[in-house]
């Protein structure tokens, strides 16, 4: 809303300028020619400005303070140009025409730096050309975090620990998705989208991460949440902090670095070797006859041989193998330490 009312002025400005420059003495184009010359001017700025987008106005400009140096410095150079053409070829008050362009090229050159402003003020970095200047951020990237992330709750003990110092950043499609879960009529998925804003409050309140909310320009609202999240990563030149397991293989086919919350869970989870005993309660049959399964406090799925007999039932078993993959972690084991039938059989 406010870049709309900044654009308006700015036309009604570039309208002043060629009203009042018809009034000069004599007056060197008619009232009706000047004003049609600014307001075309002020109209070709305005389109490049809206249909440019946003990370290659950070290839342009500086900062605030900085791009309007650039531009009024800038509009200074081209003023001898100006008086070189003026002089050369125009007719009429001369002195007039020069002013009349300069002051165009001056209002021009704020008008563009303060709306590169305006629209990149959450960025974390712009771009002068050789020179880069980065916002105080803790890492060398920022995170982008994914709405499964929110939902699952676990960022929260993982930021308490201080492990990551990179600048967490909330896309605002995100929230956006987690409001509208959050309003689903399913009761399920309306408590997943509250979970998912309690975490994020959560997380907006900690002192240990800076965490950012981020509204991208010029995003095509029709594409999915996660090719925007890529997008946007690809912009930012950020990382994505997830736990879809779709997202992760996606994203890394491309060229977007991913970090996995359950790798980064199972990472962290004690080695569990063959030959090691363990206690499960097994809570349901497996696939094949004879299995039972069960889940260790953490959530690890556990497949017993041997263990349908003691369905409801905390058994110990031993553990013969594991599988780790980045959708979770999984042990199969057997009752006892009796070898598995196959292997009995070939021992016969």
């Amino acid at each position: 809303m406010i870049l709309h009312i900044l654009r308006a002025l700015f036309v009604l400005l570039m309208a002043a300028v060629g009203f009042f420059f018809a009034f000069q003495t004599p007056p060197p184009l008619d009232l009706d020619i000047a004003v049609v010359i600014a307001i075309a001017f002020a109209g070709i700025l305005v389109c490049i400005d809206i249909l440019s987008p946003p990370q290659r106005k950070l290839a342009l400009f500086a900062g605030a303070f900085l791009g309007i140096m650039v531009g009024l410095f800038v509009a200074y150079v081209l003023s001898f140009l100006v008086r070189l053409i003026v002089i050369q070829y125009a007719q009429g008050n001369q002195e007039a025409i020069i002013r009349y362009i300069n002051t165009l090229n001056s209002v021009a050159a704020c008008y563009l730096a303060i709306s590169v402003i305006m629209q990149t003020k959450d960025d974390f970095r712009f771009i002068v050309p050789y020179v880069e200047f980065s916002k105080q951020t803790k890492g060398a990237r920022p995170i982008l975090i994914d709405t499964s992330v929110l939902i699952d709750g676990r960022i929260t003990d993982i930021i308490i620990t201080g492990i990551i110092e990179s600048q967490l950043v909330v896309p605002q499609f995100v929230l956006n998705e987690l409001q509208q879960i959050a309003d689903s009529g399913d009761k399920l998925k309306r408590n997943r989208g509250r979970r998912g804003l309690d975490v994020l409050a959560k997380l907006r309140t900690n002192t240990r991460t800076d965490v950012a909310l981020y509204d991208p320009h010029g995003e095509d609202e029709a594409l999915a949440v996660d090719q925007r999240l890529m997008n946007l990563a690809k912009n930012l030149n950020a990382r994505v902090l997830t736990n879809d397991f779709n997202l992760n293989k996606v994203a890394g086919l491309r060229g977007v670095d991913v970090i996995n919350l359950n790798d980064l869970a199972n990472a962290m989870k004690p080695a569990v070797l063959p030959g090691e005993k363990m206690t499960v309660k097994l809570i349901k049959p497996g696939e094949d006859p004879g299995q039972g399964i069960g889940y260790l406090d953490d959530g690890t799925m556990v497949v017993v041989e041997g263990g349908r007999n003691h369905l409801n039932e905390e058994v110990e078993f031993t553990v013969t193998n594991t599988r780790q993959t980045s959708a979770g972690k999984m042990i199969f084991g057997r009752i006892g330490d009796e070898p598995p039938a196959g292997q009995r059989r070939r021992s016969a």
